[in-house]
């Protein structure tokens, strides 16, 4: 995993702002309907947190020590919103389908490998900080 090119990916993608997380939210209810309660009816809100913690996130990508502790209560604050780790596997084919939508022609079999692998330390470190409550 590169976190350099996570970095550069990801400033192109959230160039597209709010659209970013609009298509994410209509993705994930489209894959799976039954999480669509889960959320609040107006979404604006939710996808400026989406935002904030993508760019947390992909800006402590070098920096373990400061991302565990975050993600860790990320997925502890997320499990009292009734995730599970069920939806993680979702939630993840959803941010891949939005990266790859953002990223057009930029997008390639090597930034696939990295966002999934980056998306599977994110949800195992939050799914596992979750069960632990």
């Amino acid at each position: 995993m590169n976190p350099q090119l996570l970095k550069e990916n990801f400033a192109l993608v959230a160039g597209n702002g709010d659209d970013v997380a609009a298509y994410f939210y209509a993705d994930l209810f489209e894959r799976d309907p039954a999480l669509r309660p889960m959320f609040p009816a107006s979404m604006a809100k939710q996808h400026e947190m989406l935002l904030t913690a993508l760019t947390q996130i992909v800006g402590l990508v070098d920096n373990v020590p400061d991302l565990v502790p975050y993600l860790q209560d990320l997925g502890r604050r997320h499990r009292g919103y009734g995730v599970t780790d069920d939806h993680y596997p979702v939630v993840g084919a959803s941010l891949l389908a939005t990266l790859r939508h953002f990223s057009g022609p930029e997008w390639d079999e090597t930034l696939e490998q990295d966002w999934s692998a980056a998306y599977g330390v994110v949800a195992d470190t939050m799914a596992a900080a979750g069960r632990e409550g």
